[in-house]
């Protein structure tokens, strides 16, 4: 009842406005108090209204009240000061909505600063203090403020649930344990919390561990594109430069040839211009004999015209006839203009054939991607191959859509081609392969040669085989054993013998792998190399009646 009329007191006393202690008390002419700057403030915002109100029973005043300091009110704020009135709380100590009340106060409820698991209660600072100040509570489980804490109470027995039931995993209490959980596996609720808290602490450290290798990946790819930012400005800024040095030299070619045209021109002309003069001078002097000579043919005078007859002839220059001037037609620059449509379709043959090795092929962003680990992993990257009969050799029969290749003893009907492989009854496909990509081969016969190569193989010479050369990788496959082939150099692979053979390619990380296909997949061999072009599928087969058939993945 004490704490009761102190509570009173100090409300009491305090100013509504504030909610501290009355300072420099003034009292209204309707009977409500407030502290002088308060009172003083709240009417400066009601200035601009004219009317001047009580913050606590709304009656107004006009004009706005003189107020004068309340004496007697003063001094015994002053006097319970003295006694151990403490201020009140601020108004922000007090539990608003949503907020964890304290449980002992009266009246108006301070907030909770702790919650008791042993009492089932929440408690203010100053109700708190014998939790921290008896032995008797010593033992209590405080936590922070909890809404939730009647969900620790039975609802059977009304007691606090302090045992746990892992038989069927729930919270009992004392009395449960002896009742319908009677002969279960029971434990005390914390060292269930104990245990759980093992598995908690170790299923964070996974995730944590998750969360760094993650972090590790992001700034690996965070690293690749700033890699591949810096690598395509500088292959842009290499291919302006190059293709700038290419329209300079193109532009200058194309100056020379003009200029060299024009003083040929000029040549020519001048040529022409000597031959026309001198032709024009020759008619001149005709003409002039002529005159003369038609004048004496006119004369009366024969002794004149026997005389001068004589000198008239042999005054005669011997006259440049057309028959001696080289007229050409005009063609005088066509042999140039031949030249450089050769030169122009040369060029175009190389921009053509070359442009593929300077096109870009597409990037995969994912530094190292993981292989497949099951065959539909694999087949999340399906390739489609089909062989190009240009390639296959004579004696190699293509069915099944392209995708079968049989050795024959009679040659087919191929027509010649550059890109057909002679020495080797091998083929290869059509499609260029960059990226990651998964295929299979079936196969039959005596054996066959699963390889990839690029397209600029050699096709004549013996060392054009699958795996005879620095271009191409072939696993030999027979009906005993696998051997892996590159550059002429053999490897013995061990493995389960299958008719399917699959092949993995991430062409970008450089990694090829063969693998035994058969209910399981085996990995038989990997490589782990750097590709410096476009890879093509291919097939190579031992002996007749041997086949090789490149299978469709669903």
């Amino acid at each position: 009842m004490a704490q009761k009329g102190v509570q009173l007191d100090r409300e009491t006393f305090s100013c509504p406005i504030c909610l501290d202690l009355l300072k420099d008390p003034v009292t209204t002419s309707c009977g409500h108090s407030y502290c002088m700057k308060c009172i003083k403030a709240h009417w400066d915002r009601e200035d601009e209204k004219k009317i001047h109100s009580c913050p606590q029973c709304r009656q107004g005043f006009t004009p706005r009240p003189v107020l004068l300091k309340n004496t007697m009110l003063a001094e015994l704020v002053a006097e319970l000061k003295k006694t151990g009135l403490q201020a009140a709380p601020a108004d922000h100590c007090y539990a608003g909505a949503g907020e964890v009340a304290c449980d002992v106060c009266t009246g108006r409820k301070l907030r909770a600063c702790k919650s008791c698991l042993q009492c089932v209660a929440s408690y203010c600072d100053q109700h708190l203090q014998p939790h921290y100040e008896s032995s008797v509570f010593k033992k209590h489980k405080l936590v922070e403020p909890s809404k939730k804490l009647q969900e620790n109470i039975c609802s059977r027995h009304d007691e606090v649930m302090k045992l746990f039931c892992r038989t069927d995993k729930q919270s009992i209490c004392s009395l449960c344990s002896v009742d319908e959980h009677k002969g279960h596996d029971t434990v005390s609720a914390a060292a269930e919390r104990t245990e759980r808290q093992r598995e908690l602490e170790g299923s964070r450290l996974n995730i944590q561990k998750g969360i760094q290798e993650r972090e590790k990946e992001v700034k690996l790819l965070q690293q690749e594109v700033e890699a591949v930012n810096g690598s395509a400005d500088k292959a842009v800024e290499d291919s302006e430069k190059m293709f700038t040095e290419l329209i300079r030299l193109m532009e200058k070619r194309s100056s020379d040839v003009k200029q060299q045209l024009r003083s040929q021109q000029k040549r020519e002309v001048s040529r022409v211009r000597e031959l026309q003069e001198k032709l024009e001078q020759e008619i001149s002097e005709l003409k002039r004999r002529d005159a003369e000579l038609k004048l004496l043919s006119h004369t009366e005078d024969h002794n004149h015209f026997l005389l001068s007859y004589p000198s008239s002839l042999s005054a005669l220059s011997e006259a440049t006839h057309s028959s001696s001037i080289n007229i050409r037609p005009l063609r005088y620059f066509e042999d140039v203009t031949a030249a450089l449509s050769a030169v122009r379709d040369k060029l175009q043959d190389v921009l053509r054939e070359e442009w593929t090795n300077v096109s870009l092929t597409e990037v995969d962003v994912l530094l190292s991607a993981a292989v497949p680990a099951t065959r539909a992993g694999f087949f999340k990257c399906p390739q489609e191959i089909t062989l190009d009969p240009n390639t296959a050799h004579t004696q190699l029969l293509l069915s099944e859509g392209s995708r079968k290749a049989t050795y024959m003893k009679p040659k087919q009907s191929y027509s010649s081609h550059p890109d057909r492989f002679i020495f080797n009854a091998q083929v290869l496909g059509r499609e260029s392969l960059t990226g990651r990509c998964y295929w299979e081969v079936e196969w039959s016969g005596e054996g066959v040669k699963v390889a990839v190569a690029y397209k600029n193989i050699s096709r004549v010479e013996d060392e054009c085989g699958f795996g005879n050369n620095d271009k191409s990788w072939a696993l030999y496959c027979d009906k005993n054993s696998y051997t892996f082939r590159c550059n002429n150099i053999y490897t013995p692979i061990s493995g389960p013998l299958s008719s399917r053979v699959g092949v993995y390619l991430d062409h970008r990380a450089g990694i090829l792998s063969f693998y035994s296909v058969s209910e399981t997949m085996t990995l038989l061999h990997r490589v782990q190399t750097t590709f410096t072009q476009p890879l093509h599928a291919g097939v190579g087969l031992y002996y007749f009646g041997a086949t090789a058939e490149f299978g469709k993945l669903k």
